[in-house]
């Protein structure tokens, strides 16, 4: 009997053993919310004064505040491609934001982080913004998604006024966009054709999300959530409206901020949040031309469409109560760039074949290093223009042309303000550490940190080119055509 109780006891604690072991191996799931032309300041953890968002706040709680986050170009599809491919978008021939009549996209040829995590046994979905091509050879299920649900491109390429009103065939808006066309998969299922209609879109989309979540509870999952939204035109849906202390743009991101709170409510009714690492982020700075529909990037200058820091210094929350332990804010620079990767690590999953620019920051998320992995991140724009260089506290300006209301009224109530085109004559030096706004130009001060600089950014340029200097990169990868 005592030998029986002694074998018992064994195989108990061996069965113990095997089951932490396989708790331990189990893979985290991994849940990606971006907005779109977000601001900086847009989030009551970030600093608004006006804009309550109660369940981001408590993930920044429960998890960490990344302070120093920058998506990887100041427009859509750019910053898109990045995020989910780990390389610098003009790498893989994708700048700017694609529109209705361009028929390229992201190239087959290139590893996302969905068919990364599908070759590790993962379920996939996007629910919201897709914009990396909307022919079917570019959509999400060609791409590793085994679910999609959303619009393929912008919110506002769509054959509607700023007034909310479709406008006459014979008017250029019709000749240059379709009706916003609404997929579940391959399928165009409906058309988004009014302000109410995008005003359900956020509501839509989190019910998918979480649907999704419901039906692969049993699974190792990725859930990607693009929301279309604060992309003007702005909407909400009745159960915010009215809500924020901001006017509209408050109800929209109160609305997003509730979106999270469902998915998260999902994770939690099934015990899954503690091992979900959960990622908050926005694809570039505020559209501020727009002026009452478009959020805030204080403190930092100006916003979308420039690499000043208020173009892609993005609010970034990041949530993994298994791994990362809480209430932290972490200022070391990142980029979008390093998602890819770092989830990499995380979920044990091969890297793609060819070559991509993020690194994993890991060690970063979880305390056990304050240093970044880069010596220097690039900031393109558009044509390949090489505009900016983040080197450790240090931002660098090459001479080049950005818009700016400087100073002037913004726009009201979706109708948008026109930019001036400044020109920066002189390459400028900013200490991000004590000058955040970026409002003292330190160049001849620090002559070493300049020329630094312009030696990294020479080897980019060797690299992936500049159009400002009519530099051919040697390692620019093509984007997807339809031939």
């Amino acid at each position: 009997m005592k030998y029986l109780s002694i074998s018992l006891l064994f195989l108990l604690l061996v069965s113990c053993d095997n089951k932490l072991r396989q708790d331990s191996d189990i893979p985290p799931n991994v849940v990606i919310v971006f907005t779109d032309d977000q601001g900086y300041q847009d989030l009551s953890c970030f600093g608004s004064p006006n804009i309550h968002t109660p369940n981001l706040d408590q993930m920044a709680k429960e998890g960490i505040r990344l302070t120093s986050f920058y998506a990887a170009q100041a427009v859509c599809s750019a910053s898109r491609a990045a995020l989910l491919t780990g390389c610098y978008p003009n790498r893989i021939g994708i700048s700017g934001a694609l529109f209705p009549y361009h028929n390229v996209g992201i190239n087959p040829e290139e590893t996302t982080l969905a068919e990364m995590l599908k070759a590790k046994g993962y379920k996939t979905g996007i629910f919201g913004k897709w914009h990396l091509g909307h022919k079917p050879k570019f959509l999400p299920n060609n791409h590793g998604f085994d679910e999609f649900m959303g619009i393929p491109y912008s919110n506002d390429m769509w054959p509607v006024d700023y007034d909310g009103n479709q406008v006459p065939a014979d008017h250029k808006l019709a000749k240059r966009y379709p009706q916003l066309p609404f997929f579940k998969d391959f399928e165009v299922v409906k058309e988004i054709r009014t302000l109410q209609d995008q005003g359900q879109l956020t509501t839509e989309l989190t019910e998918a999300a979480v649907d999704f979540i419901e039906r692969n509870k049993e699974n190792p999952f990725f859930l990607y959530v693009p929301h279309p939204m604060p992309h003007t035109p702005i909407a909400v849906s009745d159960k915010f409206e009215g809500k924020s202390e901001q006017g509209l743009y408050g109800d929209v991101i109160m609305e997003i901020d509730w979106s999270v709170g469902q998915i998260l409510n999902k994770l939690k009714e099934h015990q899954l949040h503690e091992n979900t690492l959960f990622i908050f982020t926005s694809d570039n700075g505020p559209w501020l031309s727009f002026g009452n529909h478009a959020g805030s990037a204080s403190p930092l200058r100006e916003g979308k469409g420039t690499a000043w820091e208020g173009g892609q210094r993005e609010p970034t929350v990041i949530y993994y109560p298994k791994k990362i332990s809480p209430g932290r804010t972490i200022d070391t620079q990142m980029m979008a760039i390093d998602i890819l990767p770092t989830i990499a690590e995380v979920t044990g999953s091969d890297l793609p074949m060819k070559k991509i620019d993020g690194k994993s920051v890991w060690k970063i998320w979880t305390g056990d290093s304050d240093q970044s992995p880069h010596e220097a991140y690039f900031f393109y724009y558009r044509r390949n223009d090489l505009h900016g260089v983040r080197y450790k506290n240090w931002k660098l300006y090459f001479p080049h042309k950005y818009r700016s209301l400087n100073g002037k009224p913004a726009g009201m109530d979706a109708y948008q303000a026109k930019y001036d085109m400044n020109e920066l004559k002189k390459i400028e030096l900013y200490d991000l550490s004590a000058d955040i706004s970026e409002t003292t130009d330190v160049a001849q001060q620090n002559p070493d940190v300049v020329e630094k600089i312009k030696s990294l950014a020479d080897d980019m340029r060797n690299e992936l080119g500049d159009g400002l200097y009519q530099i051919e990169g040697s390692e620019n990868r093509p984007i997807g055509t339809l031939d």
